[in-house]
């Protein structure tokens, strides 16, 4: 673990009875101070145990991504890049499921607020979209809260074949239709005539 997530472990540690709600707020706080989700849900592991740490980051993961519902649209410039990324995906026509957002979750690299914003856009309301980010959220928090440490002990080409491994099973998850509106089947076949 890096410096500051040590230190970090050791002032939560020193907080008896707070270090829960302190550990929670260190969840709604992440992404002000640019941690990532599998450093705090590895450090709720080692602080709390497997259960208890998975509990307090499932709580903390989920009040960020409500967090993150009510907030995206004060923040203009984020919201409309966030915008621009999921547009790229789906001018693909790549609709991504509540369970491939929950694999992505998994791979450390992707990014935990754009993933959020995924499951806005497929939820119909925030009822809708609180459920997806509970099913999204709790493999997250208990792959790295129990088995956290032990994968950071992973060799580079062992990790690689991991991602891989969780790319192939996203694949897996995808929706096996396609819907078309009847007027944009019509005009994409308009240019092939």
């Amino acid at each position: 673990m890096s410096e500051a997530s040590s230190a970090l472990l050791s002032w939560i540690e020193h907080q008896g009875i707070w270090a829960p709600l302190l550990f929670i707020l260190i969840h709604l706080l992440r992404p002000f101070f640019f941690l990532p989700v599998m450093v705090i849900c590895i450090i709720g592991g080692v602080l709390f145990g497997p259960v208890a740490g998975t509990a307090y980051s499932v709580i903390g993961t989920l009040l960020s991504s409500f967090l993150f519902y009510r907030m995206i649209r004060f923040v203009p410039s984020g919201f409309k890049k966030l915008q621009q990324m999921y547009s790229r995906w789906s001018r693909r026509r790549v609709k991504l499921t509540v369970k491939q957002v929950a694999v992505l979750r998994l791979i450390p690299f992707i990014h935990f607020h754009l993933l959020s914003y995924c499951l806005i856009e497929i939820s119909a309301d925030f009822k809708e979209y609180a459920k997806s980010s509970l099913v999204a959220n709790f493999p997250l928090a208990f792959v790295y809260t129990s088995m956290g440490q032990w994968i950071t002990l992973f060799s580079f080409p062992v990790i690689i074949g991991l991602v891989s491994l969780l790319l192939g099973i996203c694949y897996l998850l995808r929706r096996k239709y396609e819907v078309f509106v009847w007027h944009e089947f019509f005009h994409m076949n308009e240019g092939r005539t």
